[in-house]
C-alpha cells in the first residue's frame, strides 16, 4: 500500500497540494472542517466551491475526521489560513505521534500575538519535527500539472529533505533550506505588499510605480527579515522575491485582487467580498505594523498600507506621503 500523507484544509491550496501529492503516487488523506464540504468532495470527486475543474483521484481520499485523515500518515501538511493555525494544531495535540512529522503551507502571522507560524508550533508542540513550505505557486496552476517551484524549510534537515522529495516530480520542484524564518517570513510580507501594488494600479499609476514599489518593497522586507534573522539569501530566493513577484503582479494573487478593489475605490468590506476567499495580507499589515514598532524599524510602504488598512486613510493620501519622504542614498 502506498505511503499516506495528510492534507489538513480543504481549500483551494490544500486542494492543488493535494493533487500534486496523488500525482507522486501517495495516498493523500483530505481532511476539511466542514462536513458537507468533504461530502461534496466524496460525492463529485471535484472541489467546486473552491478549485472547480480538477478531477480528484482515487487515491485522495476527502475525510472529515481530524483522527481518521492523521492514523498512521508519516507526514501531515496544513493548509488553512493562518487565522485557523492555533486551534488546529491545538486540535492535532493529542492525536499526532513523535513518528509523524508536520509540514504546512500557510502564509501570515498569528494576529493576536504577531507570532510567527513557527513560533506558535514551538509553544504547542515542543521538540517535534517541523517544517513550512511557501514559493510563487498559485493553486490553479499546480493542480494543472505547470511547472513550479517552491522552497522547504524545517527543524531536522532528513526530514524536511524526505518531505520535498514526496512534493517533486512531474513539473514541480521542491528546494530545501534550513532558514524557517526567511520562508515564513517571504511568505507573509508578500502579501501586504501585494496590496500596496494593487491600489497603486487601481489608482492607474502604471508600470513604472509598480516596479517601484516592488523594489522598493522588497528591500523592507529585507531589513525585517535581517532583524528577525532571515537568510539574505531566502528573501532573494522563491520564497521571498519569486513569491512578490507572482503576488504582486497578477490577477490570481486576492491580496493583488483586494488592493486593486480598494485603488478603484472600493470600502475594505466591499473588496473582501469580491475577492471572495481570504485575505491574507489584511491581518498581515497589522502584524508587521507591531514587529515594526517593536525593533524600532522604518518600513514606510508597509506602514502606508497599515494606515489605510486600520486608520483609514485615503489611498491618494498615502501615495502623496510616500512620494513627499525624504530621499537618500538606495
Amino acid at each position: 500500500m502506498a505511503e499516506a500523507v495528510a492534507v489538513l484544509g480543504a481549500g483551494s491550496w490544500g486542494t492543488a497540494l493535494a493533487i500534486q501529492l496523488a500525482r507522486n503516487g501517495l495516498q493523500v488523506r483530505l481532511w476539511g472542517h466542514d462536513p458537507a464540504h468533504t461530502e461534496r468532495l466524496r460525492e463529485l470527486r471535484e472541489n467546486t466551491d473552491y478549485l472547480p475543474g480538477f478531477r480528484l483521484a482515487e487515491n485522495i481520499d476527502p475525510l472529515a475526521s481530524l483522527e481518521a485523515a492523521m492514523t498512521q500518515a508519516p507526514y501531515l501538511l496544513i493548509a488553512i489560513p493562518s487565522k485557523g493555525f492555533r486551534a488546529l494544531v491545538k486540535a492535532i495535540k493529542p492525536l499526532i505521534t513523535e513518528d509523524q512529522a508536520l509540514f504546512w503551507a500557510s502564509k501570515g502571522f498569528e494576529i493576536e500575538t504577531g507570532m510567527l507560524l513557527h513560533e506558535v508550533l514551538d509553544e504547542e508542540l515542543p521538540q517535534h519535527r517541523y517544517g513550512v513550505i511557501s514559493g510563487p505557486t498559485f493553486a490553479t496552476e499546480v493542480a494543472k500539472g505547470l511547472p513550479a517551484a517552491i522552497a522547504c524549510a524545517g527543524n531536522d534537515a532528513q526530514t524536511t529533505e524526505n518531505f520535498a522529495q514526496r512534493l517533486r516530480g512531474h513539473h514541480f520542484r521542491a528546494y530545501t533550506t534550513e532558514d524557517i524564518i526567511g520562508v515564513e517570513l517571504g511568505g507573509a510580507l508578500k502579501n501586504v505588499l501585494a496590496i500596496a501594488v494593487g491600489v497603486a494600479d487601481g489608482l492607474g499609476f502604471g508600470a513604472n510605480t509598480r516596479a517601484a514599489l516592488i523594489t522598493r518593497g522588497l528591500s523592507e522586507i529585507m531589513r525585517l527579515g535581517k532583524q528577525l534573522g532571515a537568510h539574505q539569501q531566502t528573501m532573494m530566493g522563491l520564497a521571498g522575491l519569486g513569491d512578490i513577484i507572482l503576488t504582486c503582479t497578477d490577477n490570481q494573487s486576492r491580496n493583488r485582487r483586494f488592493g486593486l478593489a480598494l485603488g478603484q475605490g472600493k470600502t475594505i468590506a466591499q473588496a473582501e467580498i469580491e475577492v471572495g476567499q481570504t485575505v491574507e495580507g489584511l491581518r498581515a499589515a497589522n502584524a508587521i505594523h507591531i514587529k515594526a514598532k517593536q525593533l524600532g524599524l522604518d518600513l514606510p510602504i508597509i506602514q502606508e498600507v497599515y494606515r489605510l488598512l486600520y486608520e483609514g486613510k485615503d489611498p491618494h493620501d498615502a501615495v502623496r506621503d510616500l512620494e513627499n519622504r525624504p530621499q537618500g542614498h538606495e
